[in-house]
């Protein structure tokens, strides 16, 4: 666990890692079928964030790509039927608001967002011009992650 998450259980970091799996297959899997090209995608996309993102947020990436497959393994195998699947992660991930409300705001604000900002990486990945960069009604539909609660930092113009 990175020191920016200290302030969480085990339990309550490893639910956000988990996160990033649910994601996955919640958007690749919006229109009923998880291609190979969309996981593919994802797993290079939380492998890209591992190095690209700043304060904490890459340690955090580095630790989800370490189990990232294994997880979206177990959960396309134990969640195969798509109202189960869509029900059973939007309360996996509505679970998630009051372990987000404990991080510091800022790191809260940029934790959400990259959520939000994967879910749209992920509906990118088929369709469109060589099967990229379209995102079909099924995936923008649920592309807000409506069941997080957003938390918002404002930087402090005084510094």
């Amino acid at each position: 666990m990175t020191e920016n998450f200290k302030i969480l259980s085990d339990g309550e970091y490893d639910k956000l890692k988990d996160a990033i799996s649910l994601i996955t297959i919640y958007i690749a899997g919006a229109d009923g079928k998880i291609e190979d090209d969309e996981l593919k995608w994802a797993k290079k996309i939380t492998s890209i964030r591992s190095f690209s993102l700043p304060e904490g947020l890459n340690e955090f990436y580095k630790e989800v790509g370490q189990d990232f497959q294994k997880q979206v393994d177990t959960y396309t195998s134990s969640l195969t039927d798509l109202e189960v699947r869509n029900k059973t992660v939007e309360q996996k991930l509505s679970d998630l608001n009051p372990i987000l409300a404990k991080l510091d705001s800022k790191l809260g604000s940029k934790l959400y967002k990259s959520y939000v900002s994967f879910a749209k990486h992920v509906a990118k990945a088929s369709g469109g011009f060589l099967g990229f960069f379209r995102i079909g009604p099924a995936e923008k539909a649920l592309l807000g992650l409506k069941m997080l609660t957003p938390i918002v930092w404002e930087e402090d113009t005084d510094s």
